[in-house]
């Protein structure tokens, strides 16, 4: 085995092994099923897979390209199926250089002008029976930019966010997949003011972007996450018509980016996540949030994560402050009171919530600076920027970074 980058920093949690996944370190959302890690990537235009069976030895197994132009950011598995996100890679076109641009305004307004559609849009799903020989085997087609992430844990129903023809934004899709080799949208959901196509006008400040970044879904309610948008509970019972529960959004007076709404259905609690998504803090401070949720229409924020503070790390550059949860999917790690987080410069986070008045922070591990940039836009720091996270049963973590590789940690805990 080769040697093993030393972390920045760690606290109950220790590096066990590493990949750059084959040559190509940049990484977004990871599934880890059946011993196999399925990574989407950034940069590289397609998604990896890496075989984790030793989890202290890693192996690239495997790489399936995306159609020209064409992100696989994100991914999900489960049994015999790997469902791939088809949208426009947003980070190769030059508009979106500056990330500000990305975050803070309609991605429909910035692209409005774009005619040739040299991308695929839509939901690729795959055959992954032989995990590290996926076969293609059915594609829901999209009009518009495409999907951006999904949820789905086996059975008839998968949940996107999508940006398609009309919409200002990523909005919720329902997709029917009881034949997955034809999947369907069924139903639909979105902020009023986004549907432009019928003469909807946007409702909020000038400088946020209501859009949905994922929905996780929870018996029959879906828990969305609208980055400036807030948070939504969506009662799906009826998956082609989707129900508002309640909304609440707390942008302004605090700076948005709701990312994962991650519920806790034995505890009537909801752990809600705000992304950093500007270098140095410019977006402000961004927390993770405990709800109690014992009346879904009346979420009522009870306590907020602990921030790190070994060092300063708004100083240190980049993004600093939380990005994504490990969300209990069938099959991993699950638990009700241990939280895994990932904090972007600060690396990971694992939290104790037993006392859901006084979350406290368990462990830690910041996995060293990139070895070579793999993100294309200029200027951006060579910092680590720990993006996503999965615990499996065994309780391995998995982290993602957009340039750094794969890395597998050990919880001692």
């Amino acid at each position: 085995m080769t040697q093993l980058p030393p972390p920045e920093y760690s606290r109950n949690m220790r590096l066990i092994g590493h990949s750059d996944q084959g040559g190509r370190p940049d990484g977004v959302q990871l599934m880890v099923h059946r011993g196999f890690a399925y990574v989407g990537h950034m940069v590289s235009q397609g998604f990896s897979i890496v075989d984790v069976r030793d989890p202290k030895n890693p192996k690239a197994a495997g790489y399936v390209p995306a159609p020209p132009g064409t992100w696989n950011v994100h991914l999900q598995a489960h049994d015999d199926l790997l469902l791939v996100i088809n949208a426009r890679d947003l980070f190769a076109d030059a508009r979106f250089a500056d990330e500000k641009v990305y975050y803070t305004r309609q991605v429909g307004e910035t692209v409005s002008d774009v005619k040739d559609k040299g991308w695929s849009a839509g939901l690729r799903v795959f055959d992954i029976s032989t995990p590290d020989k996926p076969r293609e085997i059915g594609f829901l087609s999209l009009n518009g930019i495409g999907i951006h992430r999904i949820w789905y844990v086996g059975g008839r129903w998968a949940y996107v966010s999508a940006l398609i023809d009309g919409f200002t934004d990523y909005i919720f899709l329902t997709i029917d997949l009881a034949n997955p080799c034809k999947p369907d949208v069924a139903g639909r959901w979105w902020l009023p003011g986004m549907n432009q196509a019928d003469g909807e006008q946007p409702n909020w400040p000038e400088g946020k972007r209501y859009a949905l970044h994922h929905a996780i879904i929870a018996g029959d309610t879906a828990y969305g996450s609208w980055r400036d948008g807030g948070l939504t509970l969506l009662d799906v019972k009826d998956r082609t018509q989707p129900k508002l529960i309640s909304h609440r959004n707390w942008s302004p007076p605090f700076g948005g980016g709701t990312h994962t709404a991650l519920p806790l259905p034995d505890r009537d609690l909801l752990v809600v996540l705000d992304e950093a998504v500007l270098d140095n803090q410019e977006d402000g401070e961004k927390l993770i949030w405990l709800f109690d949720i014992r009346e879904p229409s009346n979420p009522v924020s009870i306590s907020t994560f602990p921030q790190p503070d070994e060092i300063d790390y708004v100083a240190k550059g980049a993004h600093f402050g939380p990005h994504n949860l490990h969300e209990n999917r069938p099959g991993s790690f699950v638990s009700s009171t241990l939280i895994f987080a990932t904090y972007q410069n600060a690396g990971v986070r694992a939290y104790d919530i037993s006392n859901p008045y006084r979350p406290v922070e368990t462990g830690a591990l910041v996995p060293a600076a990139p070895a070579k940039m793999m993100d294309t836009r200029p200027n951006r720091p060579q910092v680590i920027q720990s993006c996503d996270i999965f615990v499996d049963a065994q309780g391995i973590i998995y982290s993602t970074d957009y340039n750094g590789g794969l890395s597998v940690i050990e919880y001692l805990g």
